[in-house]
């Protein structure tokens, strides 16, 4: 008889552990065994040699004390019974996925042993159906179509971004700083409103952008902004319900209707940002200097391939622009903080000190300031202004010399209280008797 593969590889296997398999030896000792049999190269039927894990042998001693020789059989694979993939399967599975798009690979398997007595692997099924354009996820989801919006006309709505940059030296701190680029791009004429490398990506820096961009191209009607940490917080939400301009902010991982702005950055990164890295960037200053006069010079006034004239003449053609009131847009762009004054009458803010009505220590207040001028900064509690506060200057306190009136010379009473005291002492040690009466005649001293 032909000898059993199986039978012949369990053998081989208890060949090389059955020294371990000894039920004399203690754990450590059987330990000491499985090492010694792990470090070593054990020959093969075949002739060659190959070393086994610690893993591998204990799996096998443990096979082999629990089932005994039939343990150490290797396992029956899985796709036992599986045939070979034909041509008619796979379009026999397709048709099954056609039929009914929710059917997973492992019914499509299931329904193919059932008819054909064979079975396809699943994963084969799913392989094959997706190089079909056949996945499961494609066919049961609706298909979602994207049309182009642009809009009407200008300052209909603004689209901002943060295009991080490459590293620039800063004069106030060791070292280099990463640049970000704040930046807003109009919809409708895809003009460049404007735009500033800043050092941090943060909600001040942001609204510096948004103030120039207002103050230099007028009002918009709708901003559209991601969810970034600069555009989702309450200072814009406030800047925006001031001004009457709808905040709207795209979706998460939804792209879609910021492709204007994807373009613009990568014209940005390829027209400019390249060139400024390949002369050097010496200063942020230097940075911002050179981006102004681009966006004016270049991106500004180059013919738009889609559009078909420049984004500046397209812009100014919208007619006069909206702009803001100074006051209003003042407003707007305010910041507002609370703070408890302490029993020196003063606020701390951005690292310094003002002093505030005596009248409030104790109390929380309302600190209303542009950020851009701490050198003005308006006190409220309760929905009552109780005026500026005054920037805290420490020197040396000096009150005024106030006359006093010299009050008149009390009349003497004659009172000596040490002496009342010494009389009270005598009378109540020695009573009325005096020395002499204390002293004979023959004492009292010639």
């Amino acid at each position: 008889m032909p000898p059993d593969p199986a039978e012949a590889i369990a053998l081989f296997r208890y060949r090389v552990v059955a020294e371990a398999t000894n039920e004399r030896l203690s754990s450590a000792e059987r330990g000491l065994v499985v090492r010694e049999l792990a470090g070593g190269l054990h020959e093969l039927p075949d002739g060659s040699r190959k070393a086994f894990s610690r893993a591998t042998l204990d799996r096998w001693i443990r096979a082999c004390r629990a089932e005994g020789l039939d343990g150490l059989r290797p396992a029956p694979r899985s796709d036992i019974g599986t045939a070979r993939v034909t041509p008619e399967l796979i379009e026999e599975a397709c048709a099954l996925r056609r039929e009914l798009p929710v059917r997973s690979a492992e019914q499509i398997s299931r329904i193919l042993r059932a008819r054909h007595s064979v079975r396809v692997a699943p994963r084969t099924i799913r392989e094959h159906l997706r190089r079909r354009g056949l996945d499961r996820a494609r066919l049961t989801s609706e298909p979602r179509v994207f049309g182009r919006y642009e809009a009407e006309h200008p300052n209909e709505r603004w689209i901002g971004d943060v295009l991080v940059g490459p590293f620039v030296p800063h004069p106030r701190v060791a070292g280099s700083r990463r640049a970000y680029l704040f930046l807003l791009v109009d919809d409708h004429s895809r003009l460049l409103l404007h735009g500033r490398w800043m050092t941090a990506e943060n909600t001040r820096a942001g609204q510096v952008v948004l103030r120039a961009a207002i103050l230099r191209r007028g009002l918009p009607q709708n901003l559209y902004l991601d969810n970034g940490a600069p555009f989702a917080n309450a200072a814009l939400d406030r800047t925006c319900a001031v001004l009457g301009v709808r905040l709207v902010h795209s979706q998460p991982y939804s792209p879609q209707g910021r492709g204007k702005q994807e373009r613009l950055n990568r014209f940005i990164r390829e027209a400019f940002l390249a060139e400024a890295e390949h002369v050097g960037i010496e200063t942020f200053e230097a940075l911002n200097d050179r981006f102004m006069a681009w966006a004016e010079r270049d991106a500004n006034t180059r013919v738009h391939a889609e559009t078909g004239v420049t984004p500046i003449s397209r812009f100014l053609a919208g007619g006069p622009l909206r702009h803001a009131d100074p006051d209003l847009l003042r407003e707007a762009f305010r910041w507002s903080v609370t703070r408890v004054v302490t029993r020196t009458a003063q606020v701390s803010l951005a690292g310094n000190r003002y002093s505030v009505e005596p009248t409030l220590v104790g109390r929380r207040v309302e600190l209303r300031f542009d950020p851009e001028d701490l050198s003005r900064i308006e006190v409220w509690c309760e929905g009552r202004s109780f005026g500026a506060a005054v920037p805290f200057v420490l020197g040396r306190h000096v009150h005024r010399a106030v006359p006093q009136a010299v009050p008149p010379s009390p009349e003497p009473t004659g009172v000596d209280y040490l002496g009342l005291v010494e009389e009270q002492h005598a009378a109540d040690t020695l009573g009325r008797l005096t020395y002499r009466d204390l002293v004979s005649d023959e004492e009292e001293p010639s």
